[in-house]
């Protein structure tokens, strides 16, 4: 039996992550020395496109990874978890992002080939307002009251702002504040130490 003939058994023959019947396929999970079932994912014509073409990204099309992120097939795991974290600026997969448990491994495996290397490679760093450089997850302290437009409520300095997401922009972190999740400037911002 070839892959693609063992991922349609074990996935009933649709997309293992949007459940679509049409265009199906093996697509290998990055980085790949040899494909096999428990490296592969299959894909509609669909979700194979936008995988790999970012710029034909339809962030609605991947409300499905709220269903297909919670399936035991580690394969199909480290998939939602790399399209969430690539659309992790619309904000709703945030949420998702937040609530997927991943075992060390397949988190690892995740992270692996998560974003696109070029981007990290390129992207100067995000700083806090002393220079230290800050990551996803890290915890930081306001350093000023800031007025949150929008929200109507101001955040109080010496807040503490838990598990900080990164942005494309260097100059930006996201995170929860007053139960709110916002974008705050770095420049406010002081990393807290572990």
């Amino acid at each position: 039996m070839t892959i693609e003939e063992k991922l349609k058994q074990r996935a009933d023959s649709k997309c293992e992550l949007c459940g679509s019947e049409a265009a199906l396929s093996s697509y290998e999970i990055p980085p790949v020395t040899e494909a096999t079932v428990e490296n592969c994912v299959l894909v509609c014509g669909t979700c194979r496109e936008q995988i790999e073409n970012p710029e034909k990204m339809d962030a609605n099309h991947w409300r499905c990874l709220n269903d297909s992120m919670w399936t035991p097939e580690p394969a199909v795991q480290v998939m939602a978890w790399r399209m969430l974290d690539r659309l992790r600026a619309e904000g709703w997969p945030q949420d998702l992002l937040d609530m997927l448990y991943l075992e060390p491994e397949v988190q690892q495996w995740a992270e692996d080939q998560g974003s696109t290397g070029n981007d990290e490679d390129t992207q100067p760093p995000t700083l806090d307002s002393n220079g230290a450089t800050l990551e996803s997850g890290d915890s930081v302290t306001l350093i000023k009251d800031l007025v949150v437009k929008g929200a109507n409520f101001t955040a109080k300095r010496g807040t503490v702002v838990r598990n900080i997401s990164l942005t494309d922009n260097p100059e930006q972190i996201e995170g929860r504040v007053n139960g709110t999740r916002i974008v705050l400037l770095s420049c406010f911002l002081k990393k807290q130490s572990n």
